[in-house]
């Protein structure tokens, strides 16, 4: 939710490495500036595809040449107070995917709101992701020859340019509440809920817990549930913990998160951020 940049209080970096199915890494760095009642950020995601084995009609078998992928994100946030209870902000980026020869680029949006009720705890957030115009493909790996009709059989086979099918981007609509409470001896507990529906898959409900102990050692848990679990590689656990070091007027905070998988490894995350 890009709101909650707002609660962004000077200059805050953070990098994070998660550790995705199949060998694939996903990289993501991120900066934020308070500027008065006014909070700015710019972000990059970039995906890890490795190297891997060519196959082609031609050549279906596998050889020691390759080819890489790419994903990549960037993008710039805004969020501000517009009273000490609501907070709004937004993301323009820009999405790069490659596929060998064969690209895609465009622009998306993301917009969100988050909600305070007073001095109790209790927090609620809307969010939409990936909104924006259709896409195409394009690029060499879209050029084939083949025989025209009414062509001479003896003729050469001409270039013809396959064209991209248009595309929308997964969007994803998000409605989460959180709710925190002082347990005393410095404890704090968060209880957290979020549905999310999904313009190509299955609604998500998701809850989670975190334990905050002297704002220094955190542990959380979690689950994520699908109408049709069969339809996930995901089983639903989220577990994870953070610490939050001050280190005289500076903050450094690290975080590591596990998501258990059937099938697959187990997706494996962290990420540290320095609060100056």
């Amino acid at each position: 939710n890009p709101a909650g940049l707002a609660l962004n209080t000077g200059t805050n970096a953070a990098f994070s490495r998660m550790e995705y199915v199949a060998d694939i890494g996903v990289n993501y760095f991120g900066i934020a500036q308070k500027l008065g009642n006014n909070n700015i950020a710019l972000t990059v995601s970039s995906w890890d595809f490795g190297d891997i084995p060519l196959q082609t009609e031609l050549s279906p078998e596998i050889s020691n040449v390759t080819w890489t992928a790419s994903y990549v994100t960037v993008g710039a946030s805004y969020a501000r107070n517009s009273t000490d209870r609501i907070a709004a902000g937004f993301t323009v980026k820009v999405v790069n995917e490659r596929i060998d020869d064969i690209s895609s680029s465009g622009a998306a949006f993301d917009a969100g709101m988050t909600y305070t009720v007073g001095e109790s705890g209790l927090r609620f957030g809307v969010s939409l992701k990936n909104f924006g115009p259709e896409r195409t493909y394009s690029g060499t790996g879209l050029i084939q020859f083949a025989q025209l009709p009414g062509q001479n059989p003896d003729a050469q086979p001409a270039a013809v340019v396959i064209e991209g099918a248009a595309y929308e981007m997964p969007s994803l609509l998000n409605f989460g509440t959180s709710y925190t409470r002082q347990l005393g001896a410095g404890a704090v507990v968060t209880v957290l809920g979020n549905f999310r529906s999904n313009s190509f898959s299955q609604d998500q409900y998701a809850g989670g817990l975190e334990l905050g102990f002297r704002n220094i050692l955190f542990l959380r848990g979690g689950f994520q549930v699908e109408s049709d679990m069969d339809l996930t590689f995901y089983s639903g656990a989220n577990f994870g913990a953070g610490l939050n070091l001050d280190l005289g007027g500076n903050t450094i905070i690290v975080d590591y998160a596990y998501r258990a998988t059937d099938f697959f490894d187990n997706i494996q995350m962290v990420t540290v951020n320095v609060v100056l």
